[in-house]
């Protein structure tokens, strides 16, 4: 595999290959649009086979949202097997199976490890660089592809994908340096990502160019992004956090009764009250839910506060604490919530003041246990793409030939990452689809 250390390859990595547009070869058997975690590894993986790639990317810098994640430190992949990969992502996961065979969980590590990359699983089953530092992976993946010769151009905006004249390889006019240029390839791959986090770059260019190929573009949404809610109690309970939560996405369409039966509308881990509603890990897997709900939907975040116990184990404790005791009922309840938010709870139904076990009204003491496992919040939306981690919706997975990663429509244009309709829950569960379908689509381009 050569030396992960190598003073000129790690020099390339860790800045873009800076081709002189007038010398640069216009010829390629690969072409990957987008820097990306999908379309940098393919890159290598197709380099790697000896084919002679070249990777644009607009930015002037790869892998931009590999720096972001995880707060700057990137949840490379998930510890589990496969099939538990493709399962988080639901009915759409199905299609991964395949791509997860050539390159699973395990082969993500041991390729990392391979460029010099120590990981650590954490308590979640996130897997992140022991450095914590996400340049450690970027680095690593440029310089995989940089060490088996394939080229990166940053600073290459990408104008138009299409099918060469005669239907042989295709054509990519990008601009390079203000000045345009033709480039021609056998295969292209396209990893432009979707439109979340714009400030990344991913201003979903490439559904257009799929588009006139003949491409489905599914619905597409802002997922894993924070929740608003319209709750002026919400806003008062602004940077509390509970570790352990189950939370449920409730959609009540126009006067309708029974919430929606949506796909993946519960998880259960962490919450964090904001100052405009909700984030952390658990709302944001739901986030999917409330993206694309019209006006007039009633929509609500229904919190577990207590998912350990069931509601009879609740009425029980309670009964428990007030025959043994007499204690206001704030400080009970503070064994188990937060005593903020415990207040809270008692405000909002009706216990005007903190009042002991003893003292607590039936009908408040059952409100009580309902909201404790049941906690209802009004929700009014998202805080949609810009601070989305991921694009619900995009090329329809029917299209595209998930044994090579290939277009059913287009012989030689290749699709891979979160361009395709996949999107999956916190906790490197996207990572690990990007550098799969990724690797398949190098395995198989040029």
């Amino acid at each position: 595999m050569g030396d992960a250390q190598d003073p000129e390859i790690l020099q390339r990595a860790g800045n873009c290959t800076q081709i002189d547009r007038k010398q640069m070869d216009r010829n390629w058997d690969a072409i990957v649009v987008g820097g990306g975690a999908a379309g940098l590894w393919a890159s290598g993986t197709a380099a790697q086979r000896g084919k002679k790639v070249l990777v644009l990317e607009k930015n002037n810098k790869a892998g931009v949202k590999i720096l972001m994640s995880g707060g700057t430190r990137c949840n490379i992949t998930h510890h589990c097997d496969s099939r538990k990969i493709a399962e988080a992502f639901g009915k759409q996961g199905r299609v991964l199976l395949s791509v997860l065979k050539r390159l699973s969980p395990e082969d993500v590590v041991r390729e990392f490890e391979t460029e010099g990359v120590a990981t650590k699983v954490e308590h979640t089953g996130k897997v992140f660089p022991v450095s914590d530092r996400a340049i450690d992976v970027r680095d690593a993946v440029v310089r995989r592809l940089a060490r088996f010769g394939a080229q990166l151009l940053c600073g290459c905006a990408v104008e138009s994908v299409r099918p060469s004249a005669g239907g042989q390889g295709f054509t990519v006019r990008a601009t390079v340096q203000d000045q345009p240029v033709e480039l021609t390839c056998k295969s292209v791959l396209i990893t432009t990502g979707g439109l979340s986090y714009s400030g990344c770059g991913t201003t979903g260019d490439g559904y257009a160019w799929v588009r006139d190929m003949g491409h489905t573009i599914t619905p597409l949404k802002p997922a894993l992004t924070p929740l608003t809610s319209p709750d002026a109690r919400v806003h008062e309970l602004s940077g509390l956090t509970l570790e352990d939560v189950m939370v449920r996405a409730d959609v009540y369409q126009g006067s309708q009764s029974k919430a929606l039966k949506l796909e993946r509308r519960e998880s259960r881990g962490g919450l964090l009250w904001t100052h405009k509603g909700f984030s952390g890990p658990t709302c944001m897997n739901v986030s999917r839910c409330f993206s694309d709900c019209l006006d007039g939907d009633r929509l609500e975040l229904v919190i577990d506060l207590l998912p350990d116990l069931t509601l009879q184990g609740l009425e029980e404790w309670i009964a428990q604490e007030t025959r043994q005791s007499n204690r206001a009922i704030s400080t009970v309840l503070a064994s188990r919530v937060p005593k903020r938010l415990a207040m809270s709870i008692l405000d909002s139904i009706g216990a005007a003041y903190d009042p002991h076990l003893a003292e607590l009204p039936k009908s408040i003491r059952s409100k009580m246990i309902e909201n404790l496992k049941n906690h209802r919040v009004a929700i009014s939306g998202t805080l949609g793409y810009p601070k989305a981690e991921v694009t619900a919706g995009g090329v329809d997975l029917g299209e595209v030939n998930f044994q090579d990663m290939q277009s059913r429509l287009q012989p030689g244009l290749f699709l891979a990452g979160e361009i395709l309709d996949l999107d999956g829950p916190i906790g490197g569960y996207n990572f690990q689809a990007a550098w799969s379908t990724g690797h398949t689509a190098g395995l198989h381009l040029g």
